[in-house]
């Protein structure tokens, strides 16, 4: 299952926008490191369900008349604060947690109501620009430093005559989620000695702000976007990188009230329907809330969760199914499941997602759309049904 971080200051929103977007029950108070353990929980990213395409809906509890949600995981952990990489705050212990994430979101408080070190201030008075790419610097300087202590194993390494230092580095990188092709992809864009004994402070650190940001992409997610002055989120938002404003409390506030009964709102639409009593204050609140969903197209909080997997990391959502006809399962289920593979994947891959039997037995694939088979070397697209033909049961 895909990893999602939420990485960012203390106090800026991490831990409304994690049980917002997993309904978990975990604690949000106003001060620093709330959050102390990692949170870890299930959310999901959504599409468009194939089931629109046929008479009947798939009978999944994650489709929602024609909105999939797809399971990923979701990481809260403790906030960042300037230093982190050098155990100021709880920093070795969050950037610890970060180290099998997939993609990051950083969540910034775009009020600008909290300083660099998460102490609430009056609003607008700190620069929430500042928070985006200190996100950035702490997590590189953070490698940086992992792959400086490591160095001397790789110059020792570099002694023997059959050294390969794509394999060294990949080796060293493991466990902060590098692989070899990853490395073989950064060094072809960095010009770095042959001799690893050779390397300089500032040739280690271009390696590391590259492992980081090709394994560690980062979204920013404008949190607070409801109260934030226009001229934040404006900046925020013209900053270069990828941006999208949420309303984390919003988000929260909408799925407890479709939890209650109370309105009808999946994740990710861009209105809600009031269906049970409310209080004249809940009603103001809502009406409110409506005219941010207006603005923004929605809450933002599923919108990141999108462009994390979809976009960042370039994944597509594919659908297997035993019978090609139905596009059912073997108890009759329609569109049972939905797997998230990195775009470029083929029938055979998915085979494996579903199953390492399923892969090691695969004999062809059919696309169920037009019930044609299609080649081992099919680059799969968003929304595929596909019938795998495997000898194994």
């Amino acid at each position: 299952m895909l990893s999602i971080a939420l990485a960012g200051k203390p106090n800026a929103g991490k831990s409304t926008f994690y049980k917002a977007a997993t309904l978990a029950d975990v604690d949000i108070a106003n001060y620093p490191f709330t959050t102390i353990d990692p949170n870890r929980g299930v959310t999901h990213v959504r599409t468009e369900c194939p089931c629109l395409e046929r008479a009947e809906r798939c009978g999944d509890d994650n489709c929602h008349d024609g909105k999939r949600y797809v399971p990923v995981e979701l990481l809260d952990v403790a906030g960042l604060v300037p230093g982190a990489h050098e155990g100021k705050g709880l920093g070795n212990q969050f950037l610890d947690a970060l180290t099998n994430a997939d993609v990051i979101i950083n969540v910034v408080d775009a009020s600008g109501a909290t300083n660099a070190e998460g102490e609430p201030v009056e609003p607008g008075s700190h620069d929430p620009l500042e928070d985006i790419d200190f996100i950035e610097e702490e997590m590189d300087m953070w490698l940086t430093g992992i792959v400086t202590r490591n160095w001397e194993s790789v110059e020792r390494k570099s002694r023997s005559p059959d050294f390969d230092l794509d394999e060294a580095l990949s080796d060293m990188l493991t466990g902060f989620g590098a692989g070899p092709a990853d490395v073989q992809a950064v060094l072809r864009d960095l010009d770095y000695p042959a001799d690893p004994i050779q390397w300089e402070d500032e040739d280690r650190e271009a390696l590391a702000r590259a492992i980081r940001a090709r394994t560690k992409p980062i979204i920013v997610a404008a949190n607070k976007a409801d109260v934030a002055a226009e001229e934040n989120l404006q900046r925020l938002l013209d900053c270069g990188k990828p941006v999208i404003p949420t309303t984390a409390e919003g988000e929260l506030a909408l799925r407890k009230g479709a939890e209650a009964g109370v309105i009808d709102y999946d994740p990710g639409d861009e209105t809600f329907e009031i269906v049970g009593d409310i209080s004249e204050g809940q009603q103001t609140a809502l009406s409110g809330l409506q005219e941010t969903l207006d603005r923004w197209g929605g809450t933002g909080v599923q919108e990141a969760l999108n462009y994390a997997v979809y976009d960042l990391l370039d994944h597509l959502t594919a659908f297997p199914v035993q019978d090609a006809n139905k596009w059912t399962d073997a108890k009759g289920n329609v569109l049972p499941d939905a797997f998230l593979l990195p775009r470029g994947s083929t029938p055979v891959d998915l085979a494996y997602t579903v199953h390492s039997d399923i892969g090691d037995g695969y004999l062809h694939a059919v696309d169920a759309k037009s019930n044609r088979d299609i080649s081992d070397s099919y680059e799969l697209e968003e929304g595929d049904v596909v019938k795998i033909v495997s000898t194994a049961k």
